[in-house]
């Protein structure tokens, strides 16, 4: 079609004026490695609905080249053949995209691939535009050199020992950043129940761990009935750059970092086979990975977790809970790109060389078996001991009850008969706490213990915690759960200070002496206190203690399993949306 030459410019100069406003939205809405799309739909039966106030936003834009080569010349076309008037727009007729955090990509499939673990996470925090944070050395563990590659996959060093700094460096573009923030939680099932309020109204929101564990959600969210948020808006300008220091200087290096250390890297005491990764996470710091293979990562933990000299049906029933607890959680950290932490956020994984041959033989004599619900794998909460009494998982975290974690007693006949659920009042578990005969587990140290605390340390624990400060002058346990665990204790204050309301995990969280929520209060004076109580940990699902006096009985780790998780199948690992980290919230 033939058109004046004005007529011609001025849609062109309209076309243009699009483009600029096209390729502004795709430089903050394009990640390194995938596009989140307002339009999409959720690929399976998660809640995950994507919400373009939320949606993930690299901090690199896209290549020049496209715009050059590609979107220029089609719009030119269309601006010249088209006989309709071009729509003019500007940047500043639109807002600009404002994201939740920084983009991470998403680790793939938990059972489908190597678990990625992380070793040390936020690494690099302290980093300022005078100086790096803490730095990381790496050490081979024998006589052939660590290998490290940059982004590109490109060989960037070959030594025994690397060190990495920090350095801030610019972005192209500011990036906007603003979101709600629900907690802190003391635990990842607290703010995720939290999450999933929100999930339920279509909202993406996601479980943060920048310290203690959080939930991100849009502005545009509608508050959570009951749930304290606070607003955070920032406008990000740098991000920053691992720096591989050497005796000419430092060089700065493209993430992530792949690192092979052909005989192990030397970490913690002990020695891990990688392959490893060093990766940038949603608060603007780094992790170091680990990508180990599910059944190499159980050797890591089971001897940590249970002990490698246990009876080998207690090895066998920690092996299938700690493959089930796995797979369950693989989409704790997926906001940071990988799956599980190494610390007892998660569970405990070190040096899977201390896997005894009989800890190598029960993973084997139940490989690939997990704990099964409704055809899904359980939420296999398990700790070292119960105390005699087995929790709710309802009396640990704010969450639904759970039909196979219940509160029961955890004994013989003559134990169970003696002990009449729920333990509500005081005098009910001061008798709980006088009796040992015929529990399982008794041998545990924690099996009863006493804890002290004075006025002024209960006041320092809770100013540790984030709570006003004040002198305490009386603790009064306002709510017990059926197990006889504190659910809710209430710390008074001296006229000056308001009173504070510990509640189901916030109270270790705080109170971090005390062993478990299964307590009496006795008052020694004005100013202090002593706790009696029973059992290590949450004291949810299979106690840790109690399996190893089972399985001393000659109980099968199947009878174990089915003893503590009533109503669950051992079934064959199946991919699964709990498993699959690339929907995961």
């Amino acid at each position: 079609m033939n058109l004046p030459v004005p007529v011609a410019l001025n849609r062109l100069a309209a076309a243009l004026r699009v483009l600029s406003l096209g390729m502004g939205l795709a430089a903050r809405g394009i990640s390194d490695n995938h596009r989140t799309l307002p339009s999409l739909k959720p690929i399976n039966s998660s809640r995950v609905m994507l919400n373009p106030v939320a949606a993930d936003v690299s901090l690199t834009p896209p290549f020049g080249w496209l715009k050059r080569r590609v979107v220029v010349p089609l719009a030119l076309v269309s601006a010249i053949a088209c006989g309709c008037r071009a729509q003019e727009a500007t940047l500043e007729s639109r807002p600009a995209v404002v994201v939740t955090h920084r983009s991470v990509p998403l680790p793939p499939k938990a059972n489908e691939a190597p678990l990625w673990v992380a070793l040390d996470d936020h690494l690099g925090r302290g980093t300022t535009s005078q100086r790096s944070g803490p730095l990381l050395t790496l050490n081979g563990a024998g006589q052939q050199s660590l290998r490290l590659r940059d982004g590109s996959g490109a060989e960037v060093a070959e030594a025994r020992s690397l060190r990495l700094s920090w350095r801030l460096a610019p972005l192209p573009e500011p990036v906007e950043i603003a979101r709600q923030i629900a907690g802190p939680f003391a635990s990842f099932e607290s703010a995720e129940r939290i999450a999933n309020r929100w999930r339920d109204q279509g909202v993406v929101a996601r479980v943060a761990h920048p310290g203690d564990w959080e939930v991100w959600a849009p502005m545009a969210a509608e508050p959570l009935e009951g749930v304290p948020v606070r607003r955070w808006v920032s406008t990000v300008t740098t991000e920053m750059k691992a720096v591989l220091e050497g005796p000419s200087g430092g060089r700065t290096l493209q993430g992530p970092l792949m690192l092979e250390a052909p005989n192990g890297l030397l970490w913690q005491g002990g020695v891990l086979r990688g392959p490893f990764r060093l990766q940038q996470d949603a608060y603007g710091t780094w992790t170091l990975l680990e990508q180990v293979p599910l059944e190499r990562y159980l050797e890591g933990v089971v001897p940590h977790e249970i002990g490698a000299g246990s009876p080998v049906a207690a090895l066998e029933a920690q092996a299938v809970l700690a493959r089930t607890w796995a797979l369950a959680n693989s989409h704790r950290f997926a906001i940071d790109g990988y799956h599980l932490c190494s610390d007892t956020q998660c569970q405990v994984y070190s040096d899977p060389r201390q896997a005894s041959a009989a800890v190598r033989q029960a993973i084997r004599a139940t490989a690939g078996q997990v704990l099964a619900w409704n055809g899904e794998p359980i939420q296999a909460w398990y700790h070292a001991s119960n105390g005699g009494v087995m929790a709710g998982g309802d009396e640990a975290w704010a969450m639904d009850s759970l039909p196979y974690v219940q509160a029961r007693a955890d004994g013989s006949k003559a134990w169970i008969n003696g002990m009449v659920l729920p333990l509500q009042d005081v005098s009910s578990v001061r008798g709980l706490l006088a009796r040992s005969e015929g529990a399982y587990g008794t041998n545990h140290p924690r099996f009863r213990w006493s804890r002290t605390y004075s006025a002024s340390q209960v006041a320092q624990a809770l100013r540790a915690a984030g709570h006003a400060s004040g002198v305490p002058s009386a603790l009064r346990i306002q709510k017990r759960g059926a197990s006889g665990r504190v659910l809710a204790l209430n710390i008074e204050m001296t006229d000056e200070g308001e009173s504070v309301l510990l509640q189901l995990d916030g109270i270790r969280r705080t109170l971090r002496r005390l062993p478990s929520t299964l307590f009496v209060i006795e008052t020694l004076g004005p100013n202090q206190w002593r706790f009696n109580g029973g059992g290590f940990g949450h004291g949810v699902g299979l106690s840790q203690a109690g399996a190893i006096d089972l399985a001393a009985r000659g109980w099968s780790f199947e009878r174990i399993l089915s003893h503590y998780y009533p109503g669950t199948t051992l079934t064959a690992v199946q991919p699964s949306a709990s498993s699959v980290t690339g929907q995961a919230p």
